[in-house]
């Protein structure tokens, strides 16, 4: 696969291992990044539990290891417009990986603070980059990566489908069949962010014949590929902190750690997940396979099981002999939620999934107990309350670190 790509975005957890899988493709991968993920690691004194090399380092690594080159820009998307029409139109990319958008969902529900900056940065980095390319009358393949998050987490009794909802109109002349866009319910700001994400990109897509896939992925876990086990220089981030560790990696650390896992409220809500390996080779099929100039949005939920929450906190307490305990939810969200999602055309590519069956113990034994004296037990609770009529749930200690330093300017 012989593409010019940019990553927007390359520096993160999704998009440092999908640069270097696209790199051993054969792709000439250039990484876009502000390096904004370090920066909040430096402002909330939060890190990864694998030690992070920085970026030239990484970039220089990867070059001894395979003779492969990959090139860096470090640019801010969302505020260097000229910078990024520059760039497009200097480089041509054949497609665009962005990734370039604050991840987290409790880090965007903090304070007020953290609510615009999510704003901000995720929202108008995505139209710069539509923007941009209709500026330069370029139409690279832009692979987005979304949100399940996107459709709420409402039980429906129905499958969620991949971005498009089949409807029955009544009209004068009887019933009528369409076909319309999922109605977005999101949760959090951050998967606000991700619901206006996919309206912009209906826009440019239906107004400047602009080709884009936009993945609503799940909850991804794991930390290596292939590329990124190669040498220490190259690992992957591992996040486990309130804000940005997901819901498997806090159990984790929590396991190896001998701390009963914290399970939210009930327990009983439904999530979709996916393994960071699956996440890079979705993005490579769906490189792949563009949509043709004037198709509508491919959308795909790039997912490949979903687990309660409390299943899963049985699973790692099987695995690690750690037992679990429930604590007050600090979200605004249902106790319990059905939770079933229709991956076909994502499936399709030619994905073969990788079960958490299958590869947990790894991620005990091979990550979080190899780093776990770099763990900071301290940052591992939830300090971000969904709704100030939650507030009472934290202590007036836990209250006063929410606010912690002063968060990325959001302008």
């Amino acid at each position: 696969m012989q593409l010019k790509v940019l990553v927007l975005g390359g520096d993160g957890f999704c998009g440092w291992p999908t640069s270097l899988h696209l790199a051993r493709k054969g792709c000439d991968v250039t990484i876009v990044d502000n390096l904004s993920r370090r920066l909040i690691d430096e402002r909330y004194a939060t890190a990864s539990l694998t030690p992070i090399c920085d970026p030239d380092e990484r970039i220089r690594a990867w070059e001894e290891l395979t003779g492969q080159r990959i090139g860096f820009v470090n640019l801010d998307l969302g505020k260097s417009f000229d910078g990024l029409v520059d760039l497009l139109a200097s480089t041509k990319p054949d497609a665009i990986v962005h990734f370039a958008e604050q991840r987290s969902a409790p880090f965007s529900m903090k304070s007020p603070a953290e609510k615009r900056y999510t704003i901000s940065n995720n929202v108008r980095a995505t139209h710069d980059l539509v923007c941009a390319l209709s500026e330069c009358a370029q139409s690279p393949h832009v692979v987005h990566l979304g949100s399940m998050g996107v459709y709420g987490y409402k039980s429906t009794g129905f499958a969620r489908p991949e971005g498009y909802l089949t409807i029955l109109t009544q009209t004068g002349n009887g019933l009528k069949e369409d076909e319309i866009l999922y109605p977005a319910d999101p949760e959090s700001v951050y998967h606000l962010t991700k619901a206006l994400d996919q309206l912009i990109f209906q826009y440019y897509a239906k107004n400047n014949g602009l080709r884009i896939t936009d993945l609503h992925q799940g909850i991804v876990w794991g930390t290596q590929t292939p590329e990124t086990a190669l040498d220490e220089r190259l690992i992957n981030r591992f996040d486990y902190d309130g804000d940005f560790g997901t819901v498997l990696n806090r159990f984790l650390v929590q396991a190896v750690l001998g701390y009963p896992l914290t399970v939210y409220g009930s327990g009983g809500q439904t999530r979709a997940f996916i393994h960071i390996r699956d996440t890079v080779r979705g993005i490579e099929q769906s490189l792949r396979n563009p949509p043709a100039r004037g198709d509508r949005v491919r959308i795909l939920n790039q997912v490949t099981e979903t687990h309660r929450v409390l299943d899963l906190a049985t699973m790692v307490s099987e695995v690690s002999g750690t037992p679990y305990q429930m604590v007050d939810n600090p979200r605004f969200e249902h106790a319990e939620n059905e939770l079933e999602v229709s991956n076909e055309q994502f499936l399709d590519l030619g994905i073969r999934p990788t079960r958490l069956h299958d590869a947990l113990l790894t991620e005990v034994t091979d990550i979080a107990r190899r780093y776990i004296d770099r763990c900071d037990t301290s940052t591992i609770p939830a300090r971000s309350v969904w709704q100030q009529a939650q507030a009472d749930l934290a202590d007036a200690e836990d209250v006063a670190s929410a606010s912690g330093p002063a968060p990325l300017a959001a302008e």
